[in-house]
């Protein structure tokens, strides 16, 4: 006799297998985009509240975003290794193997983001320095950094939660856990930072508590019926585990590693081929377009990461035709959005900065350079994202490990390495932009081969 939990697993099923591709993809991925859209304004509405302290403000905050793409990068590395096996034996309808590396997951990422905290507030001064921070931006570094630790196992362990509930289908309470802590986040930052003058604090304060109220939410969410229950039980942190989560997740770990040490990088660099005087201005520039092009690419990822979702059932049921449609859409679509938003962003780049720092003409002028370029190229990410998450939902490891690698890891630092030292600042503005083009003629094989696998239904 069946459960009513595996009831409703099984009308998730059919809801997964049977449903239309096109609504499907729209209807798991709307609650993303709009969690991620969310989270995503919460940063540029963050960094806008900041920037109205000073660019140094602005500037040891932008720093500290290199610790936060760490955070991202161990969250993602559990969240999306275990989701994407829990999506696969759920398509199989294998229910105790889900519900073990729910809590494998969550409880992994719990524990590496509570060690990550007590290391870096032991080492506070030389993480800062490590990441960028140069003497004058160094104590707002500090004061920031020092709660985001505090709060790194809930922020770590949250996005864990978030992935393993959208893709196991959920991503509607997904949704509601994530946007719910980046809408608090937003209410508190005027109220700590300008309200209770607690200035740069005041903003991680914020953080540290809209992430903690997420992290409550998000495990309440695992509580309903027809979703994988946490329990302590379940956690099993055996080899097959791990092998399992690094199948699903190395793409995304190695993704946001590489964006951690390549932010660094592009710290160091604003820094050092910065006109005298207007280090901090160039550094903040910078880590302001990250903000925008972060809310921009937040859409695309939403809209991939209601893919996933579809897919790993469909891959998990061997429907691979429906598996093709989903990713052929998905692909069309992101192509057509990043079209549009990057002619917005090209003609009102000088606007969008200015929301930040409208007071440092010479940011403006920087940091309108930067999203020029950026938009320039922004839309071939439209083939590469949904190429990158069709090979890591498919459990594909080495191929979509190295694609997840090439945009902002590999590409990255081989033209920050060879273009700057050429044309100085010029060259570091085009970086992005020449690693795009790069990573876009990479993956284009790997698209080609990929879709006319699954059309002669075969697996990848």
């Amino acid at each position: 006799m069946q459960t009513h939990d595996n009831i409703k697993r099984d009308e998730k099923y059919l809801l997964m297998t049977q449903t239309a591709i096109k609504p499907l993809v729209l209807r798991m991925a709307l609650p993303t985009i709009i969690s991620m859209m969310v989270t995503a304004l919460y940063n540029v509405v963050d960094a806008a509240f900041i920037g109205h302290l000073s660019t140094e403000a602005t500037a040891g905050v932008g720093v500290s975003f290199a610790y936060m793409t760490f955070i991202q990068a161990f969250g993602f590395y559990f969240g999306h290794g275990s989701g994407n096996y829990m999506s696969r034996v759920l398509g199989a309808r294998q229910y105790q193997n889900a519900e073990q590396m729910a809590a494998t997951g969550f409880g992994s990422s719990f524990l590496i983001g509570l060690m990550a905290s007590i290391l870096g507030l032991c080492f506070l001064p030389a993480l800062s320095q490590l990441l960028g921070a140069t003497p004058d931006i160094k104590d707002y570094s500090n004061q920031y950094l020092t709660y985001i630790l505090i709060a790194t196992p809930f922020m770590m362990s949250s996005l864990t939660l978030n992935n393993q509930l959208r893709l196991q289908g959920s991503a509607q309470y997904a949704m509601i856990g994530l946007a719910s802590g980046a809408i608090l986040n937003m209410i508190l930052d005027p109220i700590f930072i300008f309200g209770l003058h607690w200035g740069v604090r005041g903003a991680a304060i914020a953080t540290a508590c809209s992430q903690l109220f997420a992290w409550l939410l998000l495990l309440r969410g695992t509580r309903l019926d027809g979703n994988v229950h946490l329990q302590f039980k379940n956690f099993q942190p055996t080899w097959h585990a791990y092998k399992e989560i690094t199948r699903g997740g190395l793409p995304s770990l190695c993704r946001q590693g590489l964006i951690c040490f390549s932010t660094i990088c592009l710290n160091r660099a604003a820094a050092f081929y910065a006109q005298t005087g207007l280090e901090a201005s160039t550094i903040a520039a910078f880590a302001i377009v990250s903000r925008i092009m972060m809310f921009a690419f937040a859409i695309i990822l939403g809209l991939g990461q209601g893919f996933q979702p579809v897919c790993g059932f469909n891959y998990g049921a061997k429907l691979f035709h429906r598996v093709r449609a989903s990713y052929l859409f998905t692909m069309t679509f992101s192509t057509l959005l990043l079209l549009l938003m990057s002619i917005f962003g090209y003609i009102f780049a000088p606007q969008l900065i200015a929301i930040f720092r409208d007071a440092d003409a010479d940011l403006i002028i920087i940091g309108t350079k930067v999203l020029r370029w950026q938009c320039a190229v922004f839309i071939l990410n439209g083939l590469t994202t949904p190429t990158n998450m069709l090979l890591q939902t498919t459990g594909k490891v080495i191929p979509a490990t190295f694609l997840s690698a090439c945009r902002q890891g590999i590409f990255f630092l081989l033209v920050i390495c060879t273009i700057p030292p050429l044309y100085g600042l010029n060259g570091l503005i085009a970086t992005q932009a020449i690693a795009d083009i790069l990573t876009f003629l990479t993956a284009t094989p790997f698209a080609i081969i990929a879709a006319k696998r699954l059309k002669n239904n075969k697996e990848l």
